[in-house]
């Protein structure tokens, strides 16, 4: 009897330490500011000149989606891109007199002399586009300009950006300004299939011995809705991208007739093997520093039930890594390392058993569970279920951004400057891009493409019905003129 005491004192003052805590947790969300993300792309009707600017942007940008510039995994189409840089030539033809222009295979690099070359500065994105596919509501390389939006490959991934530094370094070299660091402009060919475009680029700014202070590529974004509860407009700047890897399996046998089916047969392995990694999860979930900071600076814009959750992560931690996969999968992403099933392949007819059956798939390694970890894992498993395994094109997780050093906090102030109003938050990208290839050279690589990207624009990159809002473009160019001009205050000795 006195133990079933103890244990129900015990019992009583664990509940009753937890309400006390949970108390605590309700009473500093109350406590808490509410915020609202108002921000919107400025209205440039009634003003004549904002309106000609904003359609001179949308049909340079247009001029650059009519020029098809699809890339394939290992060709190399030099003389495709040589007619896209005639196009950027006709465009923007202030850079082309005034900078030093550099044609690597296709993949370009613009040099602009600042007046100090200590903390040089580059401004990235690819030329390359996906391959354009199925029924679209305007031709995909069309670049119609209708219903406020610029529609075709390419416009949001991303067009939109190389226009928008061209452009901005096109303005200044009209107003006669000399920029405070030497800029640089990088634009690859080979992006979307994680070619060697990106990396000729860095190995020619290496030989040069030029170590830039801040590169500043795709990735992240001006996200409408950016978590599930969280509604609004964020700057969503990448600090960070997680690690990949294509993995194929293989299961094998002596084949046979469908009629009589030995036990564990090539697709019942393969089967059993995904069963046993979607129910049981094999990767452990952490909250990054960078992954919580994005909560946190996220949970004054959520209603009360997030905003209790995001704004008390020393009580609620255990409970956001359990549950935050089922929520968004986006989030959840962030969280772990993933692995996606996408190709399947076994006998060429119904009745005929398969001598073997492979499936592929594709991984991204989060830091604190990185490659070399994350697919022993697999390959432990696939040995279980008497699987093969070959991984191919793998890399580890990039490093991270300092979220809280000086060049973070510089392109946040850029983005305060230019969006007046707009939250922004660090944010792990879950995908991958040509930043990466930067990091031997720089320790502040970011992500973040100036323009806004909807739930339109996220469904339709790399989908059906890519466009962009035209009235975004003038906010990415003038972000980009503030990024350059702004370097004249962060220490640089003019």
């Amino acid at each position: 009897m006195r133990i079933i005491l103890s244990l129900l004192l015990f019992i009583a003052c664990l509940l009753g330490l937890l309400l006390i805590l949970l108390l605590v947790a309700v009473i500093r969300t109350l406590l808490m500011p509410s915020k609202v993300s108002a921000y919107r792309a400025p209205d440039s009707h009634g003003s004549p000149e904002a309106e000609a600017r904003e359609k001179l942007l949308a049909g340079k940008l247009s001029a650059m989606i009519r020029c098809e510039t699809v890339s394939h995994d290992g060709a190399h189409d030099r003389e495709k891109f040589l007619r896209f840089h005639k196009v950027l030539e006709e465009l923007f033809p202030l850079v082309h007199q005034n900078l030093e222009k550099t044609e690597i295979e296709g993949n370009l690099l613009f040099y602009w002399k600042g007046k100090d070359s200590s903390r040089p500065i580059v401004l990235m994105s690819h030329q390359d586009v996906v391959p354009a596919e199925g029924e679209w509501l305007h031709e995909p390389f069309s670049g119609d300009i209708a219903d406020g939006r610029i529609w075709g490959r390419g416009a949001s991934d991303t067009k939109c950006s190389v226009m928008g530094f061209f452009q901005a370094v096109e303005e200044l070299l009209a107003e006669g300004f000399v920029p405070p660091v030497d800029v640089y402009l990088s634009s690859s060919c080979t992006e979307e299939w994680a070619g060697d475009g990106c990396p000729k680029l860095v190995d020619e700014l290496e030989r040069r011995g030029v170590r830039p202070w801040l590169v500043c590529d795709e990735g992240g974004g001006i996200i409408t809705d950016p978590v599930g509860g969280i509604k609004g407009n964020f700057a969503m700047v990448g600090v960070f991208e997680k690690g990949k890897a294509d993995v194929l399996f293989r299961a094998k046998s002596s084949g046979g007739h469908a009629s009589a089916p030995a036990a564990d047969t090539p697709v019942a392995r393969l089967a059993a093997f995904v069963n046993e990694i979607e129910t049981k999860h094999p990767f452990r979930r952490r909250m990054l520093p960078e992954v919580q900071s994005m909560f946190e600076t996220l949970a004054p814009y959520a209603g009360f039930p997030l905003k209790l959750v995001f704004g008390n992560m020393w009580l609620f931690k255990p409970l956001l890594l359990l549950v935050m996969p089922k929520i968004s999968a986006q989030a959840g992403a962030m969280l772990q390392t993933t692995i996606a099933f996408t190709m399947l392949s076994g006998s060429d007819a119904y009745n005929v058993l398969p001598q073997e059956a492979t499936l592929g798939a594709n991984m991204r390694f989060i830091p604190h569970q990185g490659m070399k970890e994350s697919l022993e894992i697999v390959q432990n498993l696939a040995q279980k279920h008497g699987l093969t395994m070959e991984a191919m094109h793998a890399v580890e997780p990039s490093a991270s951004v300092d979220i809280h050093g000086e060049a973070f906090r510089y392109v946040q102030q850029i983005i305060d400057k230019t969006f007046p109003g707009l939250p922004g938050s660090p944010y792990v990208m879950t995908g991958a891009t040509d930043a990466r290839n930067y990091e031997r050279i720089c320790e502040n690589v970011v992500r973040f493409a100036p323009v806004i990207y909807g739930p339109e624009q996220m469904k339709g990159m790399h989908g059906l019905n890519e466009n962009i809002e035209s009235n975004c473009l003038p906010g990415c160019v003038d972000f980009y003129k503030n990024l350059i001009c702004g370097m004249e205050n962060t220490g640089c000795v003019l």
